[in-house]
């Protein structure tokens, strides 16, 4: 599974300004319904889905990353989006930073394998300083998906 297979290029959102969590979220799933993977009905739904979900713990994992995440009927197929921010988004990370790069995940509920796939795929990148230091220097979607194409064929180490 690639990274590139599921992240929706059109929704990739690259300076988030004046961000909360909720803000952030919001931002995120509104950029995927404007590009058709989110049916506009269901926005609320989804990011009260994701809200609740970081009611049970952040998904600020560190080092300025976040990987909110849900699942939800609405969807066929796993959708996700990037966000990134300069300034920084307050979190309730793990480490107590500001997050600057977010990976938004939402899957089908009758496919926890690829759900859980995904997002072991999504934290193994954000495991690479290389990756996240170049993510964060991204300021265009270009810019972000050929690092995620780069990241996939695994030229970033």
């Amino acid at each position: 599974m690639k990274l590139s297979d599921f992240v929706v290029r059109e929704a990739i959102l690259t300076d988030i300004k004046n961000a909360t969590k909720e803000s952030a979220i919001r931002a995120m799933v509104e950029s995927l319904a404007s590009h058709g993977t989110i049916k506009p009905a269901e926005q609320e739904g989804i990011i009260a889905a994701i809200l609740k979900r970081e009611e049970l713990g952040s998904t600020g994992i560190g080092k300025g990353v976040a990987v909110p995440h849900t699942k939800h009927s609405s969807v066929d197929k796993l959708v996700a989006t990037i966000a990134l921010s300069k300034e920084g988004v307050e979190f309730a990370s793990l480490d107590g930073g500001k997050v600057h790069i977010l990976f938004l995940l939402v899957s089908p509920p009758d496919r926890p394998g690829d759900h859980l796939r995904a997002l072991e795929n999504i934290s193994r990148h954000l495991r690479s300083d290389n990756f996240c230091n170049f993510l964060k220097q991204a300021d265009s979607a270009p810019a972000v998906i050929e690092l995620l194409e780069d990241a996939d064929n695994n030229n970033l180490g």
